[in-house]
C-alpha cells in the first residue's frame, strides 16, 4: 500500500505503507475516497503545528467507504459511505467520563498524533464512522470541519434574538457562520483579507461583513445601535485579535476562542471583570455534533456547494500543495480525490 508521507516541514514524499490491520470486534476497515486540506495541515507542513512529530501521514478531514467489518458492528454495512470522525479517545479519563471526548487527557487525532488518511485504508472503531445514504463524498468530507463550528456554537448556548460576530472567515469561521445562523437574530462578520471577505459576501449568508479597521469598535455599535455584539466568536488563532476581542463583546457576554494560539493570551482583568465576560475554548467536536450537521446538511440546511476552491487527484499534490499557503489564491477550501500514488 503506498501512501504519502510529510517527511519533514516543506517535504512530502511517496512510500510504501503496512496494509492495515484486520478489524477486530467493533471495527471496520475503510477505504478512503476523499481527504479535506485545512490549516492544521498547512501549519505542519510549513513546520509550526503544536502537537506534532516527523514523519506523519496527514489527512483527517475523510470521506471514507466500508470495505470490511469486524464482528459486532451493527450501525453500519459494507459499501456504506461515511465521514470520518477523527478524534480518537480513551474512554477512561476524565473528559470522557463526563461526556467530553473531544478532550480527552489521551486524545489522538488521525493526520496529528497519528498516521492519518494520506495512505487509503485505515481501521477504525465503527463509532467514529458517520454514514449518509444521501451526501456526496465531496459532502462527507467536509463534516469535520462543519462539526467544530457546531460544537463552538454548541459551547456558546445562542440566544434567538442575539447579534453575535465572527472573526475570521476561513473554513472554520464559515462553519461556525453555519451553524449560528439558524440560532442568532444577527451574523456580522469581520475579516482582514480582501479575497474571503469578498467570499463571505458572495454567499449572502451573513447579515454584515466588515473589513478590519482602524475603529472596530465604532463599526459595530454603528450596526448595534450603540450596542455591542453579546457572543463574539474569534476563528482567527491570531494572538493580536484574541486579544483585541476582549474589547468587542458586549457587557455580559461570551467570547468564544475556536482558532487555536499556542503561546500566551493576555488580557485586562479590570474590563473582563467590569464586564462579568465569560471565556470559553472550544476544542473538535463530538459524535454529537457530527450526527447534528448532517442531519443539517441531508435536509439542505446547511451549504457548501462554492466551498470546494479546488479537486485534485493525488498524483498532483506533491506540486500543488505549496501553492495552497498562498493566501492570494483564495483558497478556502481543497480537495484530494484519493487513488493510490505512483
Amino acid at each position: 500500500m503506498k501512501g504519502i508521507i510529510l517527511e519533514e516541514p516543506g517535504r512530502f514524499t511517496v512510500a510504501n505503507l503496512p496494509p492495515p490491520r484486520e478489524p477486530k470486534p467493533g471495527e471496520a476497515l475503510v477505504e478512503i475516497h476523499r481527504i479535506g486540506i485545512c490549516g492544521t495541515d498547512l501549519h505542519a507542513f510549513q513546520g509550526n503545528q503544536t502537537f506534532f512529530q516527523y514523519p506523519r501521514v496527514l489527512g483527517h478531514e475523510l470521506a471514507a467507504e466500508v470495505v470490511l467489518l469486524g464482528s459486532a458492528v451493527k450501525t453500519i454495512q459494507v459499501g456504506d459511505r461515511c465521514a470520518v470522525e477523527p478524534y480518537l479517545n480513551c474512554g477512561d479519563c476524565i473528559a470522557c467520563h463526563h461526556g467530553k471526548p473531544n478532550c480527552c487527557l489521551n486524545l489522538k487525532v488521525l493526520g496529528v498524533h497519528i498516521d492519518g488518511g494520506m495512505c487509503g485504508k485505515l481501521t477504525l472503531s465503527s463509532k467514529k464512522l458517520h454514514k449518509s445514504k444521501t451526501l456526496s463524498l465531496q459532502e462527507l468530507a467536509l463534516v469535520e470541519t462543519l462539526s467544530i463550528g457546531a460544537h463552538a456554537v454548541r459551547r456558546a448556548h445562542l440566544e434567538p434574538d442575539e447579534s453575535i460576530l465572527v472573526i475570521g472567515t476561513g473554513p472554520i469561521g464559515l462553519s461556525v457562520i453555519e451553524s449560528a445562523r439558524s440560532k442568532a437574530g444577527q451574523v456580522i462578520t469581520m475579516e482582514i483579507s480582501e479575497s474571503r471577505l469578498d467570499f463571505c459576501k458572495s454567499l449572502n449568508r451573513v447579515d454584515h461583513c466588515l473589513a478590519v479597521g482602524e475603529d472596530p469598535v465604532k463599526q459595530l455599535r454603528d450596526i448595534l445601535s450603540s450596542d455591542l455584539p453579546t457572543a463574539v466568536f474569534d476563528c482567527t488563532g491570531n494572538p493580536e485579535s484574541m486579544e483585541s476581542t476582549f474589547e468587542l463583546v458586549a457587557h455580559g457576554g461570551r467570547l468564544v476562542f475556536v482558532g487555536h494560539h499556542p503561546g500566551e493570551i493576555t488580557f485586562q482583568n479590570s474590563n473582563f471583570h467590569a464586564r462579568e465576560l465569560t471565556l470559553l475554548a472550544t476544542r473538535n467536536a463530538t459524535s454529537e455534533d457530527f450526527r447534528h450537521v448532517m442531519g443539517q446538511m441531508e435536509q439542505g440546511l446547511i451549504k457548501i456547494d462554492h466551498w470546494i476552491s479546488e479537486s485534485i487527484p493525488t498524483n498532483c499534490l506533491i506540486e500543488t500543495f505549496p501553492r495552497w499557503l498562498d493566501t492570494e489564491w483564495g483558497v478556502i477550501k481543497p480537495l484530494i480525490e484519493w487513488e493510490e500514488p505512483t
